[in-house]
């Protein structure tokens, strides 16, 4: 594309509205009074240049503004819908998602997972919408940052004439009444407000706060940094945030760590406030929620592996560290930290059955059923034997009235036996649960009569790493750097240039008008200039 020469001898990309130098309008059209575009000092934007090839179209697409405010939105209510039910990976690991989802939450569950909510912040069409808005923003800066500072760096002291007229506050003066001594105390006072001047044929340029300018752009770096890190937690091993439950006298191995570490849950304990012994604080709180957790505790140990296993061979463990695991007083190794955030009291554990007849009470041994291991067949001796068929750890009847369970935590466990004796070689069915016990091939001569219980603790651990932290930090201070950098401070530029007999004051700055016409006042007090006209409000009024 061809450029642009101005009048002034300085050569302007295609597209300049006002010469980089003098500020002449480039294309001016005669009688034109309208006040010139000051926003990116008329320079030439490549989204506002170019619409020829597939990457103009592309970058004129992103470059816009509304596009990227239509981006963020899309973003905010996709990010609303992922909060309307739970992640899969906060719901419990009882069953495949699809089915929980159905199960708890009827056709809106099903729907939701189908569409993929589950697993919203992990979609590649999420992450798609994430790099959008961080395209958006990369090109958006670009498009204006780069045009922008090249009008300021090449901007002279002397303006073009038609620049000067048709900035909002302009003001002539007759030369007569401004002499050297009055211009060397405006130039005294504008320094003393630390603005930068320049001269050049008796002509005064007077600027301060064009850093300012750049504090939206600087939002934009901090806001890509920010997403840049919030997509790094989706690479494996920057960000891990995984529930880990685990039952006292239970060894684990702690996700995400690649089988190198292991957790053994020692022991649970929950301390619960005395009022008769404790802070008089507590007292109205114990009489009305009758108990007041004051701290829950899982007493761990945790382990490294020794050396390489073989697949399905048991690790050798060295022993790391003994450690009580407190709410905010999370276990903590290399990256990772262990923290305690839920329990679980007197979940069961083991089930014990004796095998006995049913018209003689006569005991013939004694089943140890552990409910998350069980065996599927156990030996009396004296040809006694019991063999387990079907074990549903929570059981409910379907709607076709057919034995099923809901998860595989045994709140509810039930049990099909087939029970062995030497006078019923062919065995005895029944179907037995928690006050339960069905025979349904008819009276059984046997049964299995429930004789105890051993229940554990659960601790609910929370496993986390988190390499992203500082890149989302970084980008936090960087962004609000920029948001106090444009909030705070102001570009104002002050024109002083004489034309023949006449001395003309143009002023600019990009917001607080009011606050740079106060500053003008006092600068131009007692030194024969008149204040500049504020040009917008004139229009206004006429």
């Amino acid at each position: 594309m061809n450029q642009v020469k101005c009048e002034c001898g300085h050569v302007n990309p295609h597209g300049t509205v006002l010469c980089e130098a003098c500020g002449k309008v480039l294309e001016e059209q005669e009688n034109d009074k309208t006040l010139v575009d000051m926003r990116y000092e008329g320079s030439a934007r490549r989204s506002q240049t170019y619409n020829k090839s597939i990457i103009d179209k592309v970058w004129n697409f992103f470059s816009s503004v509304k596009v990227g405010v239509w981006l963020i939105v899309i973003t905010l209510i996709a990010s609303a819908l992922g909060t309307i039910l739970p992640q899969e990976m906060y719901i419990p690991p009882v069953m495949p998602a699809a089915e929980y989802y159905k199960d708890q939450y009827g056709w809106f569950g099903k729907l939701y997972y189908d569409l993929g909510f589950h697993n919203l912040y992990s979609s590649w069409w999420y992450l798609a919408l994430i790099a959008s808005i961080g395209i958006s923003l990369v090109i958006c800066s670009l498009d204006r940052v780069v045009p922008l500072y090249r009008a300021l760096k090449n901007q002279r002291v002397t303006r073009h004439e038609g620049f000067l007229k048709r900035q909002r506050l302009f003001g002539i003066t007759d030369a007569s009444a401004v002499n050297d001594k009055n211009l060397e105390k405006v130039k005294a006072r504008l320094k003393k407000r630390r603005y930068n001047i320049r001269e050049e044929n008796g002509n005064i340029l007077a600027e301060k706060g064009r850093f300012s300018r750049w504090g939206p752009y600087v939002n934009h770096v901090g806001l890509i940094i920010f997403l840049i890190g919030a997509m790094l937690r989706f690479v494996p091993g920057m960000y891990v945030d995984e529930v880990l439950w685990i039952r006292e006298g239970e060894t684990k191995v702690i996700p995400e760590t690649n089988g190198e570490y292991y957790l053994y849950n020692d022991k649970f304990k929950v301390e619960v406030y005395d009022k008769e012994k404790d802070n008089e604080v507590f007292k109205e709180a114990i009489d009305r929620a009758g108990m007041v957790v004051k701290n829950y505790q899982s007493n761990v140990t945790l382990y490294k592996k020794k050396g390489n296993t073989v697949a399905g061979e048991k690790p050798e463990l060295e022993k790391v560290k003994d450690y009580g695991i407190r709410v905010n007083k999370p276990l903590k190794f290399e990256k990772f930290a262990v923290y305690q955030v839920d329990y679980k009291l007197d979940e069961l554990n083991k089930m014990t059955f004796k095998l006995i007849n049913k018209q003689t009470k006569k005991e013939y041994g004694t089943v140890i059923i552990d409910l998350y291991d069980p065996k599927t067949k156990y030996d009396l001796g004296n040809g006694y034997s019991v063999e387990l068929l079907s074990y549903f750890p929570d059981f409910e009847f379907d709607e076709n009235n057919e034995p099923v369970t809901k998860s595989r935590i045994p709140n509810n466990p039930a049990f099909v036996f087939k029970m062995f004796t030497p006078d019923k070689l062919e065995g005895e069915v029944s179907f037995v649960a928690i006050q339960q016990t069905i025979e349904p091939f008819g009276n059984n001569e046997y049964k299995m009569a429930f004789s105890g219980v051993e229940t554990k603790n659960v601790s609910g651990l929370t496993v986390r790493k988190d390499l992203t932290l500082w890149i989302i930090s970084l980008g936090g201070v960087i962004f609000m750097i920029g948001v106090v950098q444009g909030a705070y401070w102001n570009h104002r530029r002050i024109w002083i240039r004489k034309i023949g007999d006449e001395v003309w004051a143009a002023a600019h700055t990009n917001k607080n008008w009011h606050g740079l016409k106060r500053e003008i006042q006092t600068v131009f007090a007692d030194t024969g200039i008149k204040e500049p006209e504020d040009q917008l409000q004139s229009d206004n009024k006429n």
